[in-house]
């Protein structure tokens, strides 16, 4: 049976309880650590990313479509060895296969 634990939180240092049915709850779902962060700082980070972790910004290329032959950005660097595609013409391509 598991027991309330005192942790400290990595971000703000503030002492919270890891409840028993806290860990009951994580084990039922195959958590193995238990929470680095305190209930406020692990809902400030979920609100702050997005998707409940560091959102890093995209670093965007200028790319050529090879399609339509208009400018573009692409979330990767670009080689000569593959066509690029603008979101439209991808778009298009896709929905053939």
């Amino acid at each position: 049976m598991a027991q309330d634990k005192t942790l400290t939180c990595r971000d703000c240092g503030a002492d919270f309880v890891f409840t028993a049915s806290e860990q009951d709850f994580f084990a039922e779902k195959g958590f193995t650590n238990e929470p680095g962060r305190c209930p406020s700082c692990r809902a400030a980070r979920k609100q702050n990313s997005g998707r409940g972790g560091y959102q890093q910004q995209r670093e965007m290329h200028p790319a050529t479509c090879a399609a339509c032959g208009c400018e573009t950005q692409v979330p990767f660097r670009p080689s000569n060895d593959r066509p690029v595609y603008c979101r439209d013409c991808f778009s298009q391509n896709n929905r053939r296969y």
